[in-house]
Order: structure tokens, then sequence, then C-alpha cells
């Protein structure tokens, strides 16, 4: 692996560990992968004793590649601790998320929905382990994990650039 991508790779370990933190789960997305992507350019810089202005390009491929690797290895913790326990927060919220859709949604749609939420929800309870679920969870967090990955390295990109203007 290119040295150019252990910085990412550091962080977004690091982000995803924070992220199964009870109480930082919920701030993870909007807090701590964008800090992680913006620290990970600080940590390349740093790491290359450079001052160079950092480019817009290497803030969004930074970004995005320290919130891919938060989205695999939180994956793999959730994949893990789920297999471990036999449940996790999608089994014990999914009753109150059905209740809360049977109200103003469509009943055949939301019936179809369920039917493959409690498949999941069985695979976990039985197995500890759900195919489906794993794959829905990592396409979720790896859309939200490089959205504000992005967000963060070009968050980070101008506080840096800011920063090194003064120095």
């Amino acid at each position: 692996m290119k040295s150019k991508f252990i910085s990412p790779l550091v962080c977004g370990f690091g982000a995803s560990v924070l992220t199964i933190v009870p109480g930082l789960k919920e701030i993870s997305c909007c807090l701590i992968i964008p800090f992680a992507a913006g620290l990970s350019l600080y940590l390349y810089q740093k790491s290359n004793k450079s001052v160079e202005k950092i480019s817009g390009k290497q803030a969004v491929i930074f970004g995005l590649m320290t919130g891919i690797f938060s989205a695999v290895f939180a994956t793999l913790f959730e994949i893990t601790f789920t297999a471990i326990f036999q449940t996790n927060d999608f089994v014990k919220s999914l009753p109150q998320v059905e209740i809360a859709f049977r109200s103003f949604a469509p009943q055949n749609l939301l019936d179809e929905v369920f039917k493959i939420y409690k498949k999941m929800t069985d695979d976990i309870q039985t197995k500890g382990f759900s195919l489906s679920y794993s794959i829905y969870f990592f396409m979720a967090t790896s859309i939200t994990s490089s959205i504000f990955g992005l967000i963060g390295g070009l968050l980070g990109m101008a506080f840096i650039n800011r920063r090194n203007k003064r120095i």
C-alpha cells in the first residue's frame, strides 16, 4: 500500500473504533468522520514535512478514502459484535420502527419491506449473521461516511491551508 494512504487508513480505523462507542455512535457521521478526514490530511502533510498548499483533489481523495476505510472497519466491527451478541441496534429498534411506519405508509409495500427486515432479524438472532444486513449496513455506512469524509477533507484543506499561510 502506498504511504499516501496510510493516514486515511489509520484515521478511518480510529473513526470506526469511535463509532462503536455508545453515545459517540450518534455523532460519528457528522463530527467524527469529518474530523478524521481532516486529521488524515494533517498527518500526511506532517509525515512528509511539507507546508505546501493542499489541493482540492488531494482533499477529496483523502476525505473519500478516510470515509471508505471507516465504513469497511465499522462494518467489520458491526459483523463481529453482532455475531458475538446475536443482536444489535437494528434488531432492538425494528419493532418501534415498524409501528411508526405502519401509521403513514402503504400497507402492501410495508409488508414486503418488513418481511425482509424480519428475515434479517431472525438470521441475526439465530445464526449471529445476516448477509443481507451486512450488505445493507456496509452500503449505508459507505455512503454516509464518504459524504462526510469528503466534507471533512475539504474543511481540513481550508483549515490547513489557512494555517500554513500564517507560518
